[in-house]
């Protein structure tokens, strides 16, 4: 996948394009003026639906900024709309669903931060001009005022759009300081859209990015998700450690970016890392879905162990003994402060603990018994492994890629193979703990799971047993491991 700039928009192109979007969504924007306009409100599209409609990016989320206040909307909507939902009244928003459509409608709004908080202060506004002048980028400053479909861009959103390139509505110091995660946002905007971000943004983000940690983490965690997720995060990773920001956000990043590779394959880890993302993302499709965090993120994070784990051997040589397991730990703890949730947490470490895992395979002399404990430690994450595995090929000898290449193709075989004949995907003894119970005549504790511990070394080694081997295999485990402490 490339993250080189997309070429510019025509300004007859997304005419064009939002044209084609307006009559689709026709029906709603209307009727729905209407009804503002009949009570002497103003209510106008705004922000993402206008941008992704002149990019043509169709879309059934709606949002509306008006004159009326919180209760006025919600009386407007009663009896026509099929759901309505206030949780953002705090905010001045009230949503609703109309058939397929899901629409917010949030009142003009004039929002400051306090330097400490991490809350806004939100404070009513009193025009559309206004409103529009506190969002965070001019490309989402635009708006359609309805019925009447008329465009307002009092700050150039429109040619910035068609240029693609980010820019805020007033001074970035200003916007910046009343809503530090507007700089996250930047990067997730530069990532999704693939825009550049103006000069005057960066250097307010680099001289600001401190601000960042007033932040929940939660809030970060969300816009990273998204960053992630997007169609170029090269772009929006590079400005975050461009700009210091990731130095607060994900500081293990920025860190890759003073260690060179065992194999000088790149000028330095860090770049290593961005590639293996790409190679990640275009391999993701075997998972069947659309982006995958999971998948994207520890190929983002299984290097970060390289740092701490660094030696200088003789010769010259450097190593990075372990760095895998620690790797794992330290995404886990990165994770854990960003408020994952466990079972993502869970898979990408994981998923960083066993990334060199294969390089055992060597030319394919692993036994059976090897892939099958494979299997095992992957679990639910082979699909996953595989892709991070082969992701992580990143040499410009094209000979040993293809080498690489095939070795773990004949990995895959095996492993399908081996699945078919013994159901891999779910590897257990040959007895449950009843059985075992059953035939050593004992009741439930640790004995019971020392043997089965045993059952399911032998299975990983030999294979599936028959009840009856593996009734001789327990009984002769328990000969020679007598009870020797009592209760058990």
């Amino acid at each position: 996948m490339s993250d080189a700039a997309l070429p510019p928009l025509t300004i007859v192109e997304v005419q064009r394009r939002v044209g084609e979007e307006l009559t689709r969504i026709g029906p709603v924007i209307d009727e729905l003026g209407a009804r503002f306009a009949a009570a002497g409100e103003e209510l106008a599209l705004v922000g993402g639906p206008v941008r992704d409609a002149m990019l043509g990016r169709l879309q059934n989320d709606l949002d509306f900024t008006t004159s009326a206040r919180p209760e006025t909307t919600e009386k407007l909507l009663a009896g026509w709309v099929d759901a309505i939902w206030d949780m953002g009244r705090a905010f001045g928003t009230i949503g609703a669903r109309i058939g397929e459509w899901q629409v917010e409608i949030t009142t003009y709004r004039a929002e400051t931060y306090d330097p400490s908080s991490r809350k806004p202060d939100v404070e009513y506004g009193a025009d559309l001009t206004g409103d529009l002048g506190r969002r965070d980028f001019t490309v989402n400053a635009m708006a359609v005022s309805v019925p009447g479909r008329g465009f307002e861009d009092p700050y150039g959103g429109l040619v910035d759009l068609a240029n693609r390139t980010l820019r805020t509505p007033g001074r970035p110091e200003d916007s910046f300081s009343d809503d530090p995660l507007r700089m996250m946002r930047a990067a997730r905007f530069a990532a999704q859209l693939g825009f550049e971000v103006a000069p005057e943004v960066v250097a307010a983000m680099t001289a600001m990015a401190g601000r960042i940690e007033i932040i929940s983490a939660e809030r970060v965690r969300d816009e990273l998700v998204k960053l992630v997720c997007a169609p170029f995060p090269r772009l929006g990773l590079s400005l975050l450690v461009d700009t210091g920001l990731a130095a607060y956000v994900l500081p293990e990043l920025p860190a890759l970016a003073l260690e060179r590779d065992e194999h000088h394959r790149h000028k330095d880890v860090y770049e290593h890392t961005l590639t293996v993302l790409e190679q990640s993302i275009d391999l993701e499709s075997r998972l069947g879905g659309g982006p995958d965090f999971v998948s994207r993120f520890a190929a983002l994070m299984h290097d970060v162990g390289k740092p701490r784990t660094r030696r200088f051997e003789s010769g010259g040589v450097v190593t990075f003994h372990h760095h895998d397991v620690v790797g794992a730990k330290m995404t886990r703890k990165r994770m854990q402060a960003l408020r994952f949730s466990n079972a993502e947490t869970d898979a990408v470490a994981r998923l960083v603990e066993l990334h060199l895992r294969f390089h055992g395979y060597g030319s394919g002399e692993w036994t059976d018994s090897a892939v099958r404990r494979y299997v095992r430690d992957a679990g639910d994450q082979l699909a996953r492994l595989h892709i991070l595995t082969r992701a992580d090929c990143t040499t410009r000898n094209q000979r040993k890629a293809d080498r690489l290449r095939r070795t773990y193709d004949s990995l895959e075989e095996r492993i399908a193979r081996l699945a078919e004949q013994e159901e891999l995907d779910a590897i257990r003894p040959d007895l449950d703990g009843a059985q075992i119970m059953e035939i050593l005549g004992i009741g439930p504790g640790p004995r019971v799971g020392a043997a089965y511990k045993h059952l399911l070394e032998l299975r990983m080694d030999h294979g599936p047993m028959s009840a009856d081997e593996a009734r001789e295999a327990l009984i002769t485990w328990a000969d020679s491991h007598p009870d020797t402490r009592p209760g058990q």
